[in-house]
């Protein structure tokens, strides 16, 4: 019989966060689940009794409760989650405003950066006080064309705080393969960077950027990143201001968080594009509930620990 490569400790089962979360359904419903194999029965069986205990083991933020957890569970696709409920994605992710670690940075060059949650927090307040500015509300797409870069984050977030709907194409893909994407989508802003660096190897980004920004017209403002240069040459980008010029010099700055419904969209990601032109995919604000579910039972993800991703926005892992 093999072996398997890791059995955690008595310590560990004691800790993890799914024995708390089995704790916490026992006690709401007066059950005696003992098992992983108990709660995930349980869960698949109580469907609505479940996500409702996920909702409140999270901790999620609303401003408004939910009325109804689910309409219709034969409906798929079409079932209406959290009815009632109003509340906004960015919000949630940046209830810290403290000095733990939000983002530890490490590119390629060896550039290296860290942001604290209280410092987070300021990076969104100072961006999405001028996207407000440039129209971005409820609805509104923004777009990246951009690495995998602590302000890409921080402009995902300030638009969702706004009820902007987020779209993000890694660098590596060339000018036709993000129109392809993100003229479908009709952004009023494009976030991108003067250049990336693979494998040693700098790319220039901008001469893609130029093609991107001529091939949509509904792009009113294009946010450059210096990544590689201190002050890059964008005199030839339609619309383009450096990111440091764009963001407020306010400080102490409160986000006024767009309160939205459930099923309100937030992300708008894409098919590879091997069948036709890529196809878009429609995610809404009440993803969250899921990445929590995903993150604190199945990962065990507490906040003294670190999760590392290595990817590009292209792909979903990004979101």
């Amino acid at each position: 019989m093999r072996k398997p490569l890791w059995v955690p400790s008595e310590e560990y089962i004691k800790h993890a966060n799914i024995t708390r979360f089995i704790s916490f359904v026992n006690k709401k419903h007066g059950l005696q689940i003992n098992s992983y194999d108990g709660l995930y029965k349980w869960s698949i069986e109580n469907i609505q009794d479940f996500w409702a205990a996920m909702w409140q083991f999270g901790k999620i933020k609303a401003s408004c409760k939910y009325n109804v957890v689910v309409d219709d569970l034969t409906k798929f696709p079409g079932a209406k989650w959290f009815i009632g409920s109003r509340l906004n994605f960015a919000k949630n992710l940046l209830r810290y405003r403290d000095d733990h670690l939000a983002f530890v940075f490490r590119g390629e060059i060896q550039k290296s950066a860290s942001m604290t949650y209280a410092e987070l927090y300021d990076s969104v307040a100072c961006l999405a006080k001028p996207l407000r500015e440039v129209g971005v509300s409820p609805g509104e797409r923004v777009a990246a064309y951009m690495p995998n870069l602590m302000e890409t984050a921080v402009a995902m977030l300030a638009t969702t705080s706004l009820g902007g709907i987020w779209s993000s194409c890694g660098t590596e893909l060339g000018p036709g393969a993000v129109l392809d994407r993100l003229i479908q989508i009709e952004p009023k802003v494009l976030f991108t960077v003067d250049e990336n660096l693979y494998k040693g190897k700098i790319f220039n980004v901008l001469p893609n950027v130029e093609k991107i920004a001529k091939g949509i017209p509904s792009l009113k403002k294009i946010i450059i990143v210096p990544y590689i240069q201190e002050k890059p040459n964008i005199s030839y980008i339609p619309n383009s201001v450096l990111y440091n010029d764009f963001i407020s010099r306010e400080r102490k700055l409160k986000i006024r968080f767009e309160q939205l419904p459930f099923d309100h969209p937030i992300y708008i990601m894409f098919s590879s594009g091997t069948t036709g032109k890529p196809k878009c995919m429609v995610q809404g604000v009440g993803v969250f509930i899921n990445h929590l579910k995903e993150l604190i039972l199945h990962t065990d993800l507490k906040r003294e620990d670190r999760i590392f991703y290595i990817t590009t926005p292209s792909w979903m892992m990004w979101n």
